[in-house]
């Protein structure tokens, strides 16, 4: 078979080459092809003049540009550091209503805030804040020992029954375990708690007697009215907010066994500016939670 055979409908000479009848083209390379063959060496050629491209050893060429990445970078991480030292800055002078009335200082907190809640706070109280058993939530307005910024931020920073000097201190006792009351009065008082936060079934003498009962031993940390002392870190018992369980019996396991929280203190760890940011973040939470 000659080579030399051409295509009678196209027109292009065949290869030589037939499968079962059918005839090979030698077709010719588009245009188009080598076109963009040559703009792309005539670019690879200028970028490897004017950017930095090879290796040279210990350095490279540096390009005619004399672009370089690594500056650029460092650059801009200065920059950053100046556009957040100032807004640091501003935040540690201004005061707490300030900050939260300007949205520029609210979208740096909420930045920052979430970065130190996530590497410091999340492992106990969980990513969104929510918490979970033996842990409270932190974006609910039921606060131990009151929810403003700078109350916060010192909790923050002396922890509760911490190793800290000056650490909050805060025991629930184990008013049946030690003794202090008899079981009937323990589940009696336990009625009454429980019909504070939800509808009981519980006959109305019990409840009445643990009425009596908590009037005797609980009002000096819960107050008369359930209600909770932010002095003491005394628990609300009269929101839906329970850090161990609001069922029956997880309030008699608190009152039979007592409970002890523990809250590290952050002073060593965090700057006192960025306890101020993580409080004011955590107001935030908790705002957004209501």
């Amino acid at each position: 078979m000659s080579v030399e055979e051409r295509d009678p409908h196209s027109g292009y000479l065949t290869t030589g080459h037939e499968w079962n009848g059918i005839k090979e083209l030698n077709t010719p390379v588009p245009r188009a092809v080598y076109f963009f063959l040559v703009v792309t060496a005539l670019f690879a050629v200028g970028y490897w003049i004017l950017m930095p491209t090879w290796p040279l050893g210990l350095t490279y060429t540096k390009g005619l540009l004399g672009i370089d990445q690594r500056a650029i970078v460092s650059e801009s991480l200065k920059e950053a550091a100046l556009d957040r030292a100032a807004l640091v800055d501003r935040i540690a002078s201004a005061d707490d209503a300030t900050i939260q009335g300007d949205p520029p200082l609210m979208a740096f907190v909420r930045h920052t805030g979430h970065t130190l809640f996530g590497d410091n706070c999340a492992a106990c109280h969980g990513r969104n804040a929510q918490g979970g058993k033996g842990y409270p939530s932190l974006t609910t307005a039921s606060w131990l020992w009151g929810g403003n910024p700078a109350t916060i931020a010192e909790t923050i920073r002396v922890g509760i029954n911490s190793t800290h000097p000056d650490t909050r201190v805060s025991q629930m006792l184990a008013f049946g375990r030690d003794g202090m009351l008899p079981r009937d009065d323990v589940t009696k008082v336990v009625a009454y708690v429980r019909s504070l936060t939800a509808a009981t079934d519980a006959p109305a003498e019990p409840i009445a007697d643990g009425k009596e009962v908590f009037a005797a031993n609980c009002v000096s940390c819960h107050g008369a009215d359930g209600k909770g002392k932010t002095d003491v870190g005394g628990p609300d018992l009269t929101d839906q907010f329970w850090i161990y369980g609001g069922d029956l019996q997880s309030i008699f396991d608190t009152v039979w066994s007592g409970r002890q929280g523990h809250m590290p203190t952050w002073e060593a760890r965090l700057s006192a500016i960025d306890r101020k940011i993580l409080a004011l973040y955590l107001v935030d939470l908790k705002e957004a939670g209501q």
